[in-house]
């Protein structure tokens, strides 16, 4: 009552709008709410698939540089043993130089390489596999030839050693036929003995006295031998004065005797048959002075005799 006296109507408030709450509002901001929270937690689950897909990208991304770096280290060593292989034969040679460039042209191709992916590395490493498969059948090769040349050069060093060995016998057995043919050689060289010098007179008369001589007569044996060959020889005679000079006729012939040329003073032919055999061969001069004369006799190129005599 007291309100009432205070000049307070309630009637006054009863028509006015705003103060009576609306149905709608209510509903259309419960609605508007609903919708902010629903978009915040689509929000929240699409910031969190973008991290995790972009985490998942960065460890896809992170992998592929890993396995691009490890395709790349892989051709490199890959590389380097093509280069370490030495071969001699050509053809393999040819071989790995194609297939070394090959490894050339796959490195330029990946290191230009920007747009990597999973299909990309398995094609890189099927690349570089093959290459890794072509080079190790080049090993086999090499190391087959290499079996090989051991093979042959232990073969060969065998053989070097048969006939080092082979050779060693023959030139020893050279040396004994030499050794034995020079035996032969000398066994058969005819020799002259009992060899003397006569003074003689124009009718072949021996003299006392060198000096009255018209002729010197060398007379010698020459000694049976079977191992010489028989027929005819020619027997030279060089009697040398006893002032040195070898006495000769006005011709002065010679004959060889060990690549030299000597002078003589008379030579004879003979038929010889294995058998002691006399010879007397003449020299025909005047002026002939007492002292000791030298005689040497040569046959078939050898000093077969040789006296020194002294002449009254």
């Amino acid at each position: 009552m007291e309100e009432n006296k205070q000049g307070y109507d309630p009637s006054e408030f009863e028509d006015d709008d705003y103060m009576t709450p609306q149905p709608d509002a209510g509903k259309s901001i419960r609605g508007y709410r609903i919708v902010i929270i629903i978009l915040s937690v689509i929000l929240v689950a699409l910031s969190a698939l973008y991290f995790s897909i972009h985490r998942q990208q960065m460890i896809d991304n992170q992998l592929l540089q890993s396995d691009r770096d490890s395709i790349q280290n892989d051709l490199g060593r890959l590389m380097t043993d093509f280069d370490n292989l030495q071969v001699t034969n050509d053809s393999i040679s040819a071989g790995l130089t194609i297939e070394r460039d090959r490894a050339d042209s796959l490195m330029t191709r990946l290191k230009k390489e920007r747009s990597w992916n999973l299909a990309k590395i398995k094609q890189y490493e099927k690349e570089v596999g093959t290459l890794r498969t072509i080079m190790k059948g080049y090993i086999r090769q090499i190391d087959s030839l290499n079996t090989l040349n051991k093979k042959l050069i232990s073969e060969n060093v065998g053989y070097r050693k048969e006939i080092s060995s082979a050779k060693l016998r023959a030139e020893m057995a050279e040396e004994k036929a030499a050794e034995l043919d020079n035996k032969v050689r000398v066994g058969a060289v005819i020799r002259a003995r009992d060899i003397t010098l006569a003074a003689l007179n124009a009718n072949s008369k021996p003299v006392s006295r060198v000096k009255n001589a018209a002729r010197l007569r060398v007379d010698f044996v020459l000694t049976a031998n079977e191992l010489a060959t028989p027929g005819e020889k020619t027997i030279y005679v060089r009697i040398t004065s006893p002032d040195g000079y070898v006495l000769t006729t006005e011709a002065m012939p010679t004959f060889d005797f060990e690549g030299e040329r000597l002078s003589y003073s008379a030579m004879r032919e003979v038929d010889y048959q294995n058998q002691d055999l006399d010879v007397g061969i003449f020299y025909n001069s005047t002026g002939f002075a007492a002292g000791t004369y030298t005689v040497q006799l040569f046959c078939e190129g050898r000093l077969i005799g040789t006296s020194q005599i002294a002449m009254r």
